[in-house]
């Protein structure tokens, strides 16, 4: 399926991140926001480094609250259990009804390694490249229940067909796993794996294991060549280019009002800033720079950091969605319930029982 400007569909995500909010209210509110103007998928970070509620646990209460948007949050692989990550991540895709994902992210301060006291800080390479081996694992452990294993069958008082629960027999360079997983299959078989892809080493992971790649551009023709970048890493590691989405992050200030762009931003580009690249602008010229941008192939979508979550978020929806929607350029509804259907990814085979019926 493809937009009026002939590029495939346009995909639209946001961060509801709020300084200091540890109730429910505000990240439920931003995302039932969020899901008003059929956006793919909300995120929301998380850090060993500062205080404040677990981002997944977060989602949690807010997936019941919502119907449609998929929850995306941080999760941490460093210092963490693979097979309790999994795990978590499998419940939200269980409790949302298939519209979990979550955004890969690592740990490598000392600081943060001193709060578990397990190990010190280690270089970035080697964090991502247990965090390849999380994901792996992760998928593994999803697929180690196969889609039919449940029997729950009254008269006989089977609840599982052990036959079709797999050893996953994970061994990596910093842990192993045995399997199979506490956790039946996700609804979606392999809920949503999300990096950012800003960083060299993160950019690899992204090309192998992810289904969305975050990337920072300030201008479509460095957004073209990071995307190209990708896809064509995807490709040498025996992946479908396809199958990756690749969002650029902006971080966007829509002010008080509708008005021309500063300038350097609009159809400028936005510019550099310690956050990311910065918008500043009215939600017309954003949806102008979105729709120039995705037309000339620069990017399969946006993902977008309000400066002020709920007034940004509002004119987000309101403005520049609304008109992206009139102009045909994106949807009005959801046609599918999962994330996966929201991203056009086909929910994935699980490798076990492929396995098992070719022998």
């Amino acid at each position: 399926m493809t937009t009026p400007n002939g590029r495939g569909l346009l995909h639209l995500a946001a961060a509801i991140d709020q300084e200091a909010a540890y109730d429910a209210g505000p990240p439920v509110e931003l995302a039932r926001l969020a899901e008003r103007g059929a956006l793919d998928f909300v995120t929301l970070g998380d850090t060993f480094a500062r205080p404040g509620p677990d981002a997944l646990s977060v989602l949690s209460r807010v997936a019941p609250a919502t119907t449609r948007i998929g929850l995306v949050p941080t999760v941490t692989t460093t210092h963490t259990e693979p097979f309790h990550v999994q795990a978590a991540v499998a419940t939200l895709d269980w409790v949302s009804r298939g519209r979990a994902g979550w955004r890969i992210d690592v740990s490598t301060t000392e600081g943060e390694a001193r709060l578990f006291g397990r190990r010190h800080a280690a270089p970035a390479e080697a964090l991502w490249q247990e965090a390849a081996e999380v994901a792996d694992v992760a998928a593994r452990l999803w697929d180690s229940w196969e889609d039919d294993a449940e029997i729950r069958d009254e008269a006989t008082g089977r609840f599982i067909d052990r036959d079709k629960l797999h050893y996953v027999d994970f061994r990596g360079t910093s842990f192993s796993v045995k399997g199979p997983s506490i956790v039946p299959r996700p609804p979606q078989g392999h809920p949503v794996r999300v990096v950012d892809a800003t960083e060299g080493h993160a950019r690899r992971v992204a090309a192998r294991h992810a289904d969305v790649a975050l990337v920072r551009a300030v201008d479509a023709a460095q957004a073209r060549a990071v995307r190209a970048e990708l896809r064509d890493a995807a490709a040498r590691s025996g992946r479908d280019p396809d199958t990756l989405r690749v969002l650029v992050g902006l971080v966007v200030d829509l002010g008080d009002g509708e008005h021309a762009a500063d300038r350097g931003h609009g159809g400028g580009g936005p510019r550099p800033s310690a956050q990311g690249p910065l918008y500043r602008g009215g939600p017309v010229d954003l949806a102008e720079l979105i729709a120039d941008w995705h037309g000339a192939g620069a990017a399969d979508g946006f993902h977008l950091t309000p400066v002020e979550p709920r007034r940004d978020l509002e004119r987000l929806v309101n403005g520049t969605v609304a008109l992206l929607q009139h102009r045909g350029l994106f949807r009005t509804f959801y046609p599918g319930s999962t994330l996966r259907e929201h991203l056009g990814l086909a929910r994935p085979a699980n490798q076990y029982a492929v396995a098992g019926g070719a022998s």
